[in-house]
């Protein structure tokens, strides 16, 4: 997507295949454009609409107006903008954020029952998925785990190091939650599992019993080219472990990812969205 000023227009474009979402509002003759919708609210802008895909909206001093690019056979929204980048606050391809990761919580108690104490989020990415965890198994939501909300994001830090360094001073654990309990930790996603390995030792070191880690995505598989800096597949734990081996490496007592169909369901339209990262069925031709 790219928004840009050009000899006095605002110009407004989001790529045919709709990989990122992009919205246009209008309030009081002002006119802007973002991501996510949560920031036309800001603005307290109601009336917005999803760009389409392909789609070069020009606003000048003579008004607006549309054109349209090629567009794809077919859309190939990013799937993990619902999983994890945007903010639960915002509707992103016309779904609810927050609803989605919900039904995604929701369907990881229904693909695997265990038994716990607590459902805990690693905040602030899994606290959606989480609380629907939660109200489907009827297991009590809990913050077991702390944010320190001016660290940045540690999945994308050059090396092991630095990114372990980050977990620690970006969450601790309240032992009050969790000392002698069995631990439902719900997550987004696993990538390298640098940062799963540190929790689940923060969590037993502060007394838990159990912990058995749910991620309310698939196992990544394959990199992204499209917008998120995965630059190879020896990068991505799940190429070299299953589940049960995932869970041996990291001290959790038992992994469970959220699988592709069930993911599919928590979407109104299932056909509509990019699952690559999962699957290596990229929607455009890509040296692999």
């Amino acid at each position: 997507s790219m928004v840009l000023i050009h000899n006095e227009s605002l110009i407004v474009v989001r790529d045919p295949n709709g990989f990122r979402p992009l919205y246009i509002g209008r309030k009081d003759g002002i006119t802007a454009a973002a991501s996510e919708t949560c920031a036309l609210e800001t603005l307290n802008m109601t009336d917005y609409r999803q760009v389409e895909p392909g789609e070069i909206i020009q606003i000048d001093a003579d008004g607006q107006k549309s054109t349209f690019l090629n567009p794809a056979e077919s859309r190939s929204q990013c799937i993990f903008e619902l999983i994890y980048f945007a903010r639960p606050d915002s509707r992103v391809f016309d779904e609810s954020v927050h609803g989605t990761r919900k039904r995604m919580g929701a369907a990881l108690w229904e693909c695997d029952p265990v038994e716990g104490d607590v459902v805990v989020p690693v905040p602030d990415s899994g606290n959606n998925a989480a609380i629907g965890y939660a109200e489907a198994s009827g297991i009590p939501f809990d913050h077991g785990l702390t944010r320190n909300h001016y660290a940045g994001r540690s999945f994308i830090m050059p090396t092991t190091a630095q990114r372990e360094l980050a977990v620690r001073m970006k969450l601790h654990p309240i032992r009050e939650t969790v000392a002698g309990k069995k631990i439902i930790l719900v997550d987004d996603s696993l990538v390298r599992g640098t940062t799963s390995k540190i929790l689940v030792k923060m969590l037993k070191d502060a007394g838990a019993a159990e912990v058995h880690l749910r991620l309310s995505s698939p196992e990544l598989k394959w990199p992204c080219y499209f917008g998120i800096d995965i630059p190879t597949r020896e990068e991505l734990i799940s190429n070299s472990k299953t589940p049960e081996e995932i869970a041996e490496h990291i001290g959790a007592d038992s992994v469970m990812f959220l699988p592709v169909e069930k993911l599919k369901e928590c979407v109104k339209d299932r056909e509509s969205y990019c699952y690559a990262c999962f699957c290596g069925d990229y929607p455009i031709k890509v040296n692999k």
